[in-house]
């Protein structure tokens, strides 16, 4: 293996999809065998020059089959658009599923909620991580791309610290916010709460006042 990289490249292909054209590539870490995927397009930051850098963690409910139990398929939406528009890559991480909890685990976690717990505590109730997901994978590959230097679409502070760490420098935090709905404005709250998330917690549609 070429210099026994912890992370292995696959072949570039276009992926022509319904928010633009990209380039994917399938990058393999050789530790856990998780396949992460790449999704770019050509383009940076008019004003710095940086590349604009989505980390979009698998969410099976949300990015497939679009429940509102959290906003996790109307981000890797709205970072689709932003890179189809302004050029950047999305980094899909593969077992990043709840959290790092894996499915099962994410719908115990579900079950407990609907018993009244938040997302905090019925990890904790579960005798789970409150975020088991490692982002080591994540810099290699962007630092193997070229990408050592990014702006970050993201309301997470931890996923700054944890690039960093690993030799990513993160130029600035691009908000990710999408509109909060009925189903996930616990969620929501909590994430700003209780995780620090920079969140505002913006309703759609709000209804004016006569």
């Amino acid at each position: 293996m070429k210099g026994a990289e912890k992370v292995v490249p696959g072949p570039e292909v276009k992926l022509p999809t319904a928010f633009g054209d990209f380039t994917a590539q399938v990058w393999t870490d050789t530790r856990t065998g998780a396949e992460h995927l790449a999704v770019s397009a050509p383009g940076t930051s008019p004003e710095t020059g940086t590349p604009l850098v989505r980390l979009h963690s698998e969410c099976l409910t949300g990015d497939v089959f679009a429940s509102y139990r959290c906003d996790c398929g109307e981000q890797l939406e709205q970072a689709l658009g932003l890179i189809s528009l302004h050029g950047g890559t999305v980094l899909y991480l593969r077992g990043h599923e709840g959290r790092g909890i894996g499915l099962a685990n994410k719908l115990r976690a579900y079950a407990l909620q609907e018993a009244g717990a938040d997302t905090v505590e019925a990890n904790e109730q579960l005798g789970l991580p409150v975020d088991a997901r490692d982002y080591q994978a994540a810099a290699e590959i962007l630092l193997q791309m070229g990408l050592g230097r990014i702006r970050l679409l993201s309301n997470n502070p931890v996923k700054r610290e944890r690039l960093e760490a690993f030799g990513v420098t993160v130029e600035a935090m691009v908000p990710s916010e999408v509109p909060v709905r009925a189903e996930n404005e616990r969620y929501l709250q909590t994430k700003r709460d209780r995780m620090n998330h920079h969140l505002n917690l913006l309703r759609a549609n709000p209804v004016k006042q006569s």
